[in-house]
């Protein structure tokens, strides 16, 4: 009977690593595409407001007056 009962835990054992290897293994594989869809979509937005910043940065440049030449 306690030998059964030892038979019983390993298989259970065995059979719960096996499933956690295959969910961990499909949910990587499931998880992966979305990640590199959203990276795009990061990329794109910090490219966007790279081009805000200069271009905002242009425009106060533009707004500066000429700097003063030195008194001598």
């Amino acid at each position: 009977m306690i030998l059964f009962l030892i038979g019983l835990q390993l298989g259970v054992l065995i059979g719960a690593v096996f499933c956690i290897r295959y969910l961990r293994r499909e949910l990587s594989a499931e998880i992966g595409p979305k990640l590199k869809r959203m990276q795009a979509q990061l990329d794109s937005l910090e490219a966007a407001l790279n081009l805000a910043v200069l271009t905002h940065y242009a425009e106060l440049s533009e707004r500066l007056p000429p700097p003063r030449s030195p008194v001598s």
